[in-house]
């Protein structure tokens, strides 16, 4: 079974720093590519960045740029993000998602499996 799932999620104050972890198992990251997306309460899903863990190649939304970095760890079959200077608006679901296609981008519409979030507050 094809399974992703998200740790590291928590409360932080604002300029604090986290990393969550996405874990797979039912497969092997080093054919696929992963995507990080968030989720605010009555905001629509928002991509961070994804990665593809054949050759480490990362991209970026362009207001995520600087303080969020994807990196992975074949070995363990994990990707983390990276989260730096965390502001009370970075608060959200924070969600990885995996696909087998080459380079998906941002589109969530392109990968097929989804973790179940994990929920980051960052108070002010």
């Amino acid at each position: 079974e094809v399974q992703l799932v998200e740790t590291g999620g928590g409360l932080v104050q604002a300029g604090g720093t986290l990393r969550l972890s996405c874990a797979a198992s039912g497969f092997h990251l080093d054919d696929y590519a992963i995507g990080w997306f968030r989720q605010a309460p009555g905001k629509e899903r928002e991509g961070i960045g994804c990665i593809s863990s054949t050759d480490g190649s990362t991209y970026y939304a362009d207001a995520m740029k600087g303080r969020f970095t994807i990196s992975n760890d074949n070995a363990k079959n994990t990707v983390y993000l990276q989260m730096d200077s965390l502001k009370p608006e970075d608060t959200a679901v924070y969600y990885c998602a995996g696909t087998e296609k080459l380079w998906p981008k941002l589109d969530p519409g392109l990968y097929e499996y989804w973790g179940q979030g994990t929920q980051v507050t960052v108070s002010s």
